[in-house]
């Protein structure tokens, strides 16, 4: 998302557990000492909606943490005025500098909350090597396994953040009504143009894997001269311009919408499910249960669709993530302007 473009890490390498998280915990830790904060700690105090008061909840201390890429900054923002609206002191700690030190936090107590992508869980965290598309079946996975990590995730919403090829939307007749993946293989080889990030073409779950999953392969059916690999803003402007076809973007960016692209359907599921759910401390969860309802009737009300949106306000049009934040809650009904 532009200059702070997506910067989950997707790696397939296994993390060493144990002694290294403990490491890694402590540092992040020692930056709370610090004075690691959101880069904007201001959020307007929400009013009364659909989030009531948590009996218990006055005079204790909730912290809620996210990542610092847009589309993060805008949901830690939603996190703080949720826990805020069920009536909790909120110690805001969103914007972390990447997503290890935003889950080593919550994994050694530093933060309380956060919502999260099953797919960097899976494949980052927890070190697998390969996702899951099916949205349930990679929460679950998820659920299941980070009990023992002391983690609950809470249920899903249906925003699921994960790698999509688009193109641009007045080439569709052009490209013969191109609208899922499985279309590019009716299309001649010269029109089989792709602009791809580095670490997609070189990934063994990305570009060669995705078109072998469509009956395509590298060198062959799709010319390595028809591929130009870039840097991930200058792809969405390639595709565009129509340099390329086929641009590989992350679904809920908000260039897609201002820069005029369209998805295409991963018609024949390759690419895994990064779908957004609220992640508790488990000894938090259990000491409030109604705090995961509120977090989890939120995630429910995020989708691509919206995010697409709140990203582009502040990515296109330069608007403060806690704004965008605060004006999302009240649209939704979960509080009210103050």
């Amino acid at each position: 998302m532009h200059t702070s473009r997506m910067t989950r890490t997707r790696t397939t390498t296994r993390r060493r557990r144990g002694a290294l998280v403990g490491m890694l915990t402590a540092s992040a830790l020692a930056l709370t000492g610090c004075g690691l904060e959101s880069s904007s700690a201001y959020v307007a105090e929400p009013g009364p909606g659909s989030i009531e008061k948590i009996d218990g909840a006055e005079g204790n201390q909730v912290t809620v943490t996210s990542k610092n890429f847009t589309e993060q900054k805008i949901m830690g923002k939603i996190g703080v005025l949720t826990a805020r609206a069920a009536g909790f002191d909120v110690k805001d700690m969103t914007s972390v500098p990447g997503s290890q030190p935003a889950r080593d936090l919550l994994e050694g107590g530093g933060a309380d909350v956060l919502f999260e992508y099953t797919g960097t869980a899976w494949l980052t965290y927890l070190g697998h090597e390969t996702g899951v598309p099916d949205q349930k079946q990679m929460w679950q996975k998820v659920h299941d396994e980070d009990v023992s990590n002391g983690l609950t995730w809470g249920a899903p919403g249906p925003l699921d953040n994960t790698y999509a090829f688009a193109i641009k939307a007045s080439n569709k007749d052009k490209l013969n009504g191109v609208s899922k993946l499985s279309d590019i293989k009716k299309l001649p080889v010269e029109q089989r143009t792709f602009c791809v990030e580095s670490e997609f073409y070189s990934r063994q779950d990305g570009f060669e894997p995705m078109l072998e999953k469509y009956g395509l392969k590298l060198g062959k059916d799709v010319p390595k001269s028809n591929v130009a690999v870039l840097d991930t803003g200058a792809v969405y402007e390639a595709t565009a311009r129509g340099t390329c076809n086929f641009g590989e973007v992350f679904t809920t960016d908000g260039r897609i919408k201002s820069l005029s692209l369209e998805v295409l359907d991963d018609d024949q599921g390759f690419f895994p499910s990064y779908s957004i759910a609220p992640v508790l401390r488990t000894e938090v969860a259990k000491k409030y249960p109604e705090l995961q309802k509120d977090f989890e009737a939120v995630a429910a009300a995020m989708t691509n669709e919206k995010f697409i949106e709140l990203n582009r306000r502040v990515d296109v049009d330069g608007e403060d993530p806690a704004d965008v934040a605060y004006d999302w809650m009240v649209d939704e009904g979960f509080i009210s302007k103050k």
